[in-house]
């Protein structure tokens, strides 16, 4: 079974250039969590599920914490995940930038991590 809460976007100022410190730019991130939550379909009991605000409030509380690395920012929003989610069996976060300063025609670049 899996939650998945998509499209999560987000301004932010992580990067490597002072350009993107001072400036920032808009992020998309991806969680797709792997749990039972056969129970909560059920019962209707929310506290039987993993709550998508939570997940949500997550990812945003990470990523106003700057990082040169985006590779950092996905890893802090899935080892937050496991801790807060006892329930969660499994999880892939995808966090896109868009518009990164690379010399080229590049729309976005993105990292995944899971565990």
């Amino acid at each position: 079974m899996k939650i998945n809460v998509e499209g999560i976007k987000l301004y932010a100022y992580h990067g490597c250039l002072e350009q993107e410190a001072r400036e920032g730019g808009h992020y998309i991130v991806d969680v797709m969590i792997d749990t039972d939550f056969s129970e909560a379909a059920k019962t209707d009991d929310l506290s039987k599920t993993i709550d998508y605000c939570e997940v949500y409030s997550i990812v945003e509380a990470e990523m106003a914490i700057r990082s040169k690395l985006i590779e950092q920012v996905a890893q802090r929003i899935i080892d937050k995940l496991k801790m807060q989610f006892k329930t969660l069996k499994s999880a892939e976060v995808k966090l896109t930038k868009l518009k990164p300063p690379i010399n080229g025609n590049v729309d976005k670049v993105s990292v995944v991590v899971y565990c």
